[in-house]
């Protein structure tokens, strides 16, 4: 699996979460403590929200931990959004193109789980994707193909439908392949001015996600496992929720994926 941290607030600098504290998003990248695999090698990636409407996005195939690159970046990075995610791959090649955040247009994804049987369901998964849409299908991973569906499915207009209705679309293929687990994830998601986050399994093992509000930063942090236990506060997302971080404080309510026949009309 993977382990991934976000932040929305006040501006900071990205090394305040991917470096210096002692469970550092790098330090998991090598010694993870809530997740099926501790190492996490398989590449990382850096995406962030500053004066323009699309993200910045550095992503490369080594891993975090021998970086330089990748420290010096956060140490100059000062940012009020930011995704940032370690790779372990379940199947599909270490390369750029699988490394996460992905990003469309003004959105960015990234994801920790998996889609029970991609292997099978690559082609189906992929003939989901519209066609004006396919030419940013870049790598192979289900995550990029679930971002891209639910990019066509309505995410600018109602993130959490659009999601949903994609999730259903994956976790039904998985099943008629009848290959458990279906569905697990843990996923965060920002168009640049909002925050979303999803915990959620079609069994009992959905992905640890927390959430902190952090005072003295005075933003939100989202993670796959807290990166320090100083500060205190963390709290578990619960299972089968969606959350919405806004500067003013945190919505979450629950995620039930359901096939809909119209693409989500609803404001987001």
């Amino acid at each position: 699996m993977c382990r991934w941290a976000a932040w929305q607030g006040a501006p900071i600098f990205a090394s305040e979460i991917l470096t210096a504290p002692d469970h550092s998003l790098i330090h998991q990248s090598r010694d993870a403590s809530e997740c099926k695999t501790a190492i996490n090698a398989d590449g990382f990636g850096l995406a962030w929200y500053d004066k323009w409407p699309t993200p910045g996005l550095y992503r490369d195939v080594h891993p975090a931990w021998s970086e330089p690159n990748l420290k010096s970046l956060a140490q100059q990075v000062q940012a009020r959004l930011f995704m940032a995610h370690v790779r372990a791959s379940t199947g599909t090649a270490t390369s750029r193109n699988n490394c996460h955040p992905f990003v469309q247009g003004n959105w960015t994804f990234m994801h920790n789980g998996q889609v029970g049987g991609f292997d099978q369901l690559r082609k189906a998964a992929d003939m989901l994707i519209p066609d004006d849409l396919y030419p940013n299908r870049k790598g192979a991973t289900d995550s990029e193909a679930l971002f891209l569906v639910a990019c066509g499915a309505g995410l600018e207009t109602c993130p959490k439908l659009a999601l949903e209705h994609s999730v259903a679309l994956f976790e039904d293929m998985a099943r008629g392949v009848e290959c458990a687990p279906h569905m697990r994830m843990a996923a965060a998601l920002s168009d640049g001015q909002t925050l979303y986050a999803v915990r959620y399994a079609s069994d009992d093992r959905a992905p640890s996600l927390y959430y902190q509000w952090n005072a003295e930063w005075q933003g939100w942090s989202v993670v796959s496992e807290p990166y320090d236990t100083v500060c205190g506060g963390w709290k578990e997302v619960p299972k089968g929720s969606f959350c919405r971080f806004t500067p003013t404080g945190v919505e979450i309510t629950p995620f039930m994926p359901q096939v809909r026949v119209a693409e989500p009309k609803l404001a987001g």
